[in-house]
């Protein structure tokens, strides 16, 4: 389970985060609403320990993850994050960006989970096309199946379905569940709708503090 705990964030005199407390359990969505600057950006970035929080502690299946004694990096947090743009590595192909995630794995078993997660996604045949060679939809997704390929026990998402249509996030929201099932997952968004029928739980995040 990730808990966060009262976890506050200033940058220079402005407030990102105040006070912010969550827990997303194994196995199941915890949706994040909020406006544009409400901080669950910042919040994501946290949890997967690209930021440093000023107060509060982010707990990882019982281990205090940003205590800096010792402080556990991003790569050993057991979390895979979908950031708002797909931020795929340019001079690899859409199979070896996946692929990069996949170290350890036999081969055969590399090629069997990337050819499952891109037929899944509707990117199958784009494996050898490098991201410039791609619509941002179809980025979109590539970055979602490189989260999802390496299996680790928590899934961050951030704003992940920005300028999909309904059919395709639709999709994407049942691929992800099938991938997910097991694992625990906090989806950030900016549209409730885009929750509903998805998320088992949702809250409201405004001006870096939890309404509920």
């Amino acid at each position: 389970m990730i808990e966060v705990r009262g976890v506050s964030k200033r940058f220079g005199g402005a407030v990102a985060l105040e006070g912010v407390s969550l827990g997303v359990e194994p196995g199941r969505v915890l949706g994040l609403v909020g406006p544009s600057g409400s901080g669950k950006s910042t919040l994501l970035g946290v949890v997967a320990g690209f930021t440093a929080p000023d107060e509060g502690a982010v707990v990882i299946d019982g281990i205090t993850v940003n205590d800096p004694s010792p402080l556990v990096p991003p790569r050993l947090r057991g979390v895979s994050v979908v950031f708002q743009s797909p931020a795929l590595w340019p001079h690899m192909t859409v199979e070896e960006n996946v692929r990069f995630t996949l170290e350890g794995l036999p081969r055969v078993e590399q090629d069997r989970r990337i050819g499952g997660l891109l037929s899944a996604s509707g990117l199958a045949g784009l494996g050898g096309r490098y991201p410039g060679q791609l619509s941002g939809g179809e980025a979109r997704r590539v970055s979602i199946v490189r989260a999802l390929a390496p299996g680790k026990p928590y899934l961050l998402m951030d704003e992940p379905l920005v300028n999909m249509d309904p059919e395709l996030k639709a999709a994407v929201h049942g691929l992800v569940r099938a991938e997910a099932r097991g694992r625990g997952v906090l989806y950030v968004t900016h549209d409730a709708q885009e929750l509903e029928g998805f998320a088992d739980a949702v809250l409201r995040l405004r001006g870096g503090r939890v309404e509920g």
